[in-house]
């Protein structure tokens, strides 16, 4: 429009000063315009068109963009407006705006706790020698149900792992010790119990028990929340969206649902909810990548309820004194994920003697079999194998899950009862 208005002004100025008919010297005088007038009537024609151009441009970007002009000029004028030196900043007016999300979290809360677990380590000291250290560790919880005598909670393995004593705090900051139901580490899954005969009246009426999704149903870039004991500073909220399902990872065995909400040391074991405030998975820090941001795991719920379910109907386990403890009677050796793959074996604990009068070789254990589960519980290593080993008397019976090598290379999966006897010396 500007190239329009100076090729009109031009023109305009070319028809007055180069006339080719001669007028009357009277005439020309009283048709003269002062130059004031002119240049006057020069800038109101400027900003008639200027302003048509620019009303015409926001009516085409309007439709470009879906956004509605405003047809009142005078009322637009009135709306945006403003003197230089008075921009404020916008700011609360201090009303309180309760969110979806905050009213899941409300909802929510009372149903997940923080899972404190207390382990004696072995530590090389400064002058050679070895001496026994405290450690304390955090993580979170769901709870998932109860029984007559139990509320029951779900958490990953790796939090309860190794533990001497377990600690579960509630909503209320109640805490009360737990024992440990059963445990998957293949799944990184375990159930812990506590007695409700320790749970106050108060604490029962501010819990609750989760509610369970399904995480078959769930969509890339729908809403995700996380609640978890995060750096074990207590309950905390991050949110995102599920970023993508059915991701695998080399440290995992399964599928895991990744998002993009926070996960950090000290959720593990806590709640990824949907939209509708559901579990739809256990949030794990562990088989987090911490050199990346934005990605984080959760085990999918669907794909742990069998696994749950199991592990909440187990017996619950009590460590037993150590002089009480009952052993089975071999000598084994790690087979670890890469002696898996290398010499085609399963991983698990390779016995590699079986001792003389004991209960292993009552049972009929072997040399070259390899242990890879005890009463359902997946063992991977000697320690895996003589943790779950401080749950059981002298004369109480296990069943080990063995695998027997066969002649053409492969094994052959039995499951075998022993009567565990005392340690030799």
């Amino acid at each position: 429009m500007e190239n329009q208005y100076n090729y009109y002004t031009s023109d305009q100025e070319s028809s007055g000063q180069n006339m080719n008919y001669e007028e009357p010297m009277e005439e020309k005088k009283k048709r003269k315009v002062p130059r004031w007038v002119q240049a006057a009537c020069l800038g109101l024609i400027f900003g008639l068109v200027a302003s048509a151009a620019f009303q015409t441009s926001n009516i085409i970007a309007g439709k470009i963009t879906g956004k509605e002009t405003i047809s009142d000029t005078s009322d637009k004028q009135a709306k945006t407006t403003t003197t230089a030196n008075s921009t404020k900043l916008t700011t609360s007016s201090g009303t309180t705006v309760t969110t979806d999300i905050a009213q899941i979290v409300k909802n929510t809360m009372p149903s997940v706790v923080s899972i404190t677990s207390m382990s004696v380590q072995q530590v090389q000291s400064f002058f050679g020698g070895i001496q026994e250290q405290q450690s304390e560790s955090a993580g979170s919880g769901i709870i998932i149900g109860q029984n007559d005598d139990e509320l029951l909670i779900v958490t990953n393995n790796h939090v309860v792992e190794g533990s001497d004593t377990l600690t579960v705090s509630f909503i209320d900051e109640e805490s009360v010790e737990a024992n440990i139901k059963g445990t998957n580490p293949d799944k990184d899954l375990a159930v812990v119990a506590v007695p409700l005969e320790n749970v106050k009246d108060s604490t029962m009426d501010e819990i609750a028990v989760a509610t369970l999704g399904d995480s078959t149903e769930l969509q890339v870039g729908e809403p995700a929340i996380a609640i978890g004991n995060a750096l074990g500073y207590g309950q905390s909220v991050t949110t995102g969206i599920i970023s993508a399902t059915n991701r695998s990872i080399e440290s995992y065995d399964g599928k895991l649902i990744q998002t993009d909400a926070a996960i950090n040391p000290g959720n593990s074991g806590g709640a990824l909810l949907n939209a509708n405030g559901e579990v739809i998975g256990i949030n794990s820090a562990k088989i987090a990548q911490e050199q990346v941001e934005g990605i984080g795991y959760a085990i999918p719920i669907s794909d742990a309820s069998d696994i749950i379910t199991n592990l909440m109907n187990q017996e619950t386990k009590t460590k037993v004194a150590e002089e009480e403890r009952g052993y089975i009677g071999i000598k084994g050796v790690d087979v670890t994920d890469d002696s898996a793959q290398m010499y085609n074996m399963p991983t698990g604990v390779y016995i590699s003697e079986v001792l003389s009068g004991t209960g292993a070789e009552k049972a009929g254990l072997t040399k070259g079999s390899v242990i890879t589960a005890i009463n359902g519980t997946t063992v991977d290593s000697m320690e895996a194998l003589q943790e779950q080993l401080q749950y059981y008397r002298i004369g109480e019976k296990v069943t080990l899950t063995i695998q027997i090598p066969e002649k053409n290379g492969e094994y052959d999966k039995k499951d075998v009862e022993v009567t565990l006897g005392e340690q030799q010396r």
